[in-house]
């Protein structure tokens, strides 16, 4: 089975979807133009504290199983497998030195905008999976695919944020069941929180 033929289950669709997009293009466009400097300020760092391009790029499965390369900066070191567990703690020896501040504040996420603005992603929605575990779901894990994956969630916030995706799917289903617009702000506002606090998503 292949990502790209999932059968998903649908579920409702999302209330204000034309709207929903609208925002995570207008969203997108902006913080992109905005971020732009701190892009090339990151960037350079990551250059010059380790070997290895300044990005990231892994396949992920979005929407309906559709394949995507998601895009990050890099924090690990380069020899690292590109599918390996992510760090659950900044004491991880794979993470490089800038790579730890990085994650601490989730600013290794911030490319994963353009992912948003290609249409691959939202703002919020449930994380990409890899496209390996996709090939695995059942019928009941595939329902998580009916909308686009986001950059955070309801997992990110939580205390499981440490854990495996596939192991808290009971996030990605409370969202979709309860999916609007208002409940997206609330999601993104508790999400800058955490990064003000340097709480980093896994």
């Amino acid at each position: 089975m292949t990502t790209a033929n999932v059968a998903v289950p649908k579920l409702r669709a999302f209330p204000n979807s034309f709207i929903k997009r609208g925002i995570d293009l207008a969203g997108s466009s902006v913080m992109l133009l905005v971020f732009s400097p701190l892009f090339l300020f990151v960037a350079a760092l990551i250059k010059l504290d380790s070997e290895g391009p300044a990005f990231f790029r892994q396949k992920r499965s979005g929407k309906d199983g559709q394949p995507f390369a998601m895009w990050k900066f890099r924090s690990m070191r380069v020899d690292t497998h590109p599918y390996a567990r992510s760090p659950v703690g900044d004491h991880d020896p794979r993470l490089t030195r800038v790579g730890r501040v990085l994650r601490r504040f989730s600013i290794d996420e911030l490319p994963q905008l353009v992912n948003v603005f290609k249409g691959e992603m939202s703002l919020v929605g449930p994380r990409p999976e890899m496209p390996y575990i996709v090939e695995n779901y059942g019928s009941f894990e595939r329902q998580r695919l009916c909308v686009r994956p986001g950059i955070t969630g309801l997992w990110q916030i939580s205390p499981a944020r440490a854990m495996p995706i596939h192991e808290n799917l009971n996030y990605d289903f409370t969202y979709i069941e309860n999916q609007s617009i208002s409940l997206d702000f609330i999601i993104l506002l508790r999400t800058i929180t955490a990064v003000i606090r340097g709480i980093g998503a896994a």
